[in-house]
């Protein structure tokens, strides 16, 4: 039977001793909270580690191991290095820092990433030790980024999830990272990639597409033999837990024992984790202009700010919370009185049944995190108000704003801003309050945490699916055995390739795509066989052709079907063509190589090609959009096609494509075996034009006429070497 495998840093339980004995807490964090009832409800076993190293449990792992099993999990062993360096160095001194815009807290240092990559790996080997044909892996979090990966190479046919719980940072601040290419190709071992919203999608695909090369269309991405696809979830909570914790008794004990501490004040709520991205400073510096600004709240209004201890083994936090501590202490010391404490400052855990009761009692939620990848907070906060009163002030920066718009947003770095927001919020009536959380709350509610694993399963299962079909026309070893005997077999045989990216990778400059020794000799020993003609159908020049070639023995299509050359002979032109229309287009594609560096035209004899491919990506991807476009109405009434390739625009004489040049060829008849091979939608025609019983592959994995992928140029030799006698 098939489980749901959680994997992430840490287990949804924490193990500490006491006494010599073990025991069992719920751990803390967003993670652990909103997967838990899913964790508990579904058949699944979640990996991770337990919270004490490896060296404390020397002599008692099958204790442990028996504790872990009974909560469904299993534990994952790291020693006191591994917790220092891969969590402590690279995800929180690395990864932490800049993928929430702060570089300057970043520290690149090769021990801590050897160190990630480790304990990656020991992740790893938990996971394929447990792994049972028809799990659903699903691994989160940045300090599993290698993960996907690793588990791919070891389980190529395992189904793999993997979402981030922070940002993705822009491509620009991405690749400030030494490593940058080593986490994007360990994430892409995933089936499915998930964020909390659009705009970390986005960033992560622009990343791949600049630092991997990998283009994405509609949220896929083709990577090596896989289609994967990258998408938004916006994470959810348990609605229900949290709409009806006020009803709770203990919940209701604790409102009371507040109120009579709080009496009629109006409370502004701000609780976070004690981290450098929540912005609790600059929170703490806003709420004294705020009294500075409207002395007639002082006495009438307290923030309750609770922060939560986090990573207070690094030296940041030390200093984050000193000056916190400060704060508290200069604005409670400045405006404070003997019946008034403007700050009420807890650094602690708060129990779920306290933490209600805040949110109960308080009118307003002051969240305003400087970057957050979400904040479920602000979700438990709005959920909490069954009443409808209580205004939520929300950071933009937090992904929680994308979809809570009815709340007061605002920029957490604009302080002015922040107190109107308060101001607001304070004197809301009744009615708006009620109004903005009803929406809000129906959201949430269609949206839980339920909701969210659901849609990101049935988005992973949606994937595997489009992985099957395109893996049915996959060249498999089974065919590619059947074409070798077949071409064995045959007396007449016909082979046509296409050149870029079918029989040699493609270069940033067209003229260094020359074929190597492999190529040359491939091509050339096919050709002697008196049972063969083989015909290379290019984009290229006749002259280029000629130069690379000439001497192989091969016949020659050039510019798409413009010009051909059979073995030994002369270039005759297929069509009666113009290149009048030259004079028109030409300025126009010299208008975009200066508004696109690294853009240049290549002119042949009956058209004109605009590459883009040493562009920089996005610029040249958004150019090639607005040019086709141009050039769609510039040659509407010249019979002139625009074609995409490659990286390329070429424009050129509609009556021209691959198919009708292929068809000099094919119309003689008598073939016994026809193998075509291309790798972009130029080849369309050729494959269309084909007989049935004719081999048609494509190189890479996409739609197409052709019966048949591969990954690269490399499996098209291996296969054309195979091709013997």
């Amino acid at each position: 039977m098939s489980r749901l495998v959680i994997v992430s840093n840490r287990l949804p339980i924490t193990l500490s001793r006491k006494e010599g004995k073990f025991q069992i807490e719920s751990s803390a964090g967003g993670l652990a909270t909103g997967l838990g009832s899913i964790h508990r409800a579904k058949d699944s076993l979640w990996v991770g580690w337990c919270g004490i190293a490896r060296e404390r449990l020397k002599g008692c792992e099958d204790e442990v191991d028996a504790m872990l099993q009974a909560e469904n999990c299993k534990g994952v062993r790291l020693t006191r290095h591994d917790v220092e360096y891969y969590y402590y160095g690279f995800s929180n001194k690395t990864i932490w820092p800049l993928f929430h815009y702060f570089p300057t807290y970043t520290i690149y240092n090769k021990h801590f990433w050897e160190a990630y990559k480790h304990v990656n790996k020991a992740f790893c080997d938990e996971v394929v030790k447990i792994a049972r044909e028809g799990d659903t892996i699903w691994v989160h979090d940045y300090q599993l980024m290698l993960l996907p990966k690793m588990l791919r190479d070891r389980l190529p046919d395992a189904t793999i999830g993997f979402f981030l719980h922070i940002p993705f940072v822009s491509s620009e601040v991405f690749r400030l990272l030494p490593w940058r290419e080593e986490i994007l190709e360990g994430l892409l071992g995933a089936d499915l990639v998930g964020f909390h919203t659009y705009d970390y999608a986005r960033h992560f695909g622009e990343s791949v597409r600049r630092v991997c090369g990998y283009e994405h269309n509609f949220g896929y991405m083709a990577v090596g033999s896989r289609t994967i696809r990258v998408d938004a979830f916006p994470m959810g909570i348990d609605y229900r837990r949290y709409s009806t914790a006020g009803e709770m008794p203990g919940v209701q004990e604790h409102i009371k024992r507040m109120r009579r501490r709080t009496r009629d004040r109006k409370l502004i709520l701000g609780i976070d984790r004690l981290d450098y991205t929540k912005g609790i400073p600059e929170r703490l510096e806003v709420f004294d202009l705020f009294l500075e600004k409207n002395p007639e709240y002082r006495e009438k209004v307290t923030l309750v700010m609770v922060a939560v201890p986090s990573r207070t083994g690094l030296e940041q936090y030390a200093m984050l919370k000193r000056r916190v501590d400060e704060l508290v202490g200069r604005i409670n010391g400045k405006y404070g009185s003997i019946d008034w404490i403007p700050v009420w400052y807890l650094y602690r855990s708060v129990p779920f049944e306290k933490l209600m009761a805040l949110y109960q009692l308080s009118d307003v939620a002051l969240v305003t995190p400087l970057r957050d990848g979400m904040n479920l907070i602000a979700k438990e906060f709005v959920a909490s108000k069954t009443e409808g009163k209580g205004v939520l002030i929300l950071s933009e920066m937090a992904g929680a704003a994308k979809e809570l718009g009815e709340a007061i947003i605002v920029n957490p770095n604009n302080r002015e801003e922040i107190v109107a927001a308060i101001e607001q919020a304070l004197s809301m009536p009744e009615e708006e309050q009620i109004e903005r959380n009803r929406v809000m709350q129906h959201r949430l509610a269609r949206y839980s945490i339920g909701g969210w694993v659901g849609d990101f399963m049935d988005r992973l299962e949606a994937v595997k699916r489009v992985q099957a079909e395109l893996g049915i026309s996959k060249l498999t070893h089974h065919v590619q055995s059947q074409i070798v005997k077949d071409y064995k077999g045959g007396g007449k045989r016909l082979i046509l390739l296409d050149y870029d990216g079918t029989l040699v990778p493609f270069s940033g400059w067209p003229k260094r795509a020359q074929p190597d020794d492999e190529v040359s000799k491939l091509l050339s020993r096919l050709a002697r066989h008196r049972k063969n003609e083989v015909v290379i159908v290019s984009g290229r020049d006749k002259e280029t052709l000629d130069e690379w070639m000439g001497c192989l023995g091969v016949g020659l299509v050039a510019e798409h079907g413009v010009w051909a050359r059979e073995p030994g002979g002369n270039w005759e032109a297929l069509e009666i063509l113009k290149d009048d229309w030259k004079i028109q287009v030409r300025p126009l594609l010299e208008l975009y190589v200066d508004r696109t560096p690294g853009s240049f035209i290549e002119e042949k004899s009956f058209s004109l090609a605009w590459h883009y491919r040493k562009a920089d990506p996005g610029w040249g991807s958004t150019r090639a959009r607005e040019l086709r476009d141009d050039l769609e109405n510039l040659v509407a009434n010249l019979n002139i096609g625009v074609l995409e390739g490659s990286k390329v625009i070429e424009v050129k004489d509609l009556g021209v494509n691959k198919g009708r040049a292929s068809s000099r060829w094919l119309t003689r008849g008598g073939w016994d075996f026809i193998l075509a091979i291309g790798d972009d939608w130029t080849d369309e025609d050729m494959f269309e034009a084909l007989p049935e019983t004719a081999y048609s592959i494509r190189v890479g994995l996409t739609t197409t006429h052709a019966r048949y992928n591969v990954d690269s140029h490399r499996e098209v030799r291996n296969l054309l070497a195979k091709l013997k006698g």
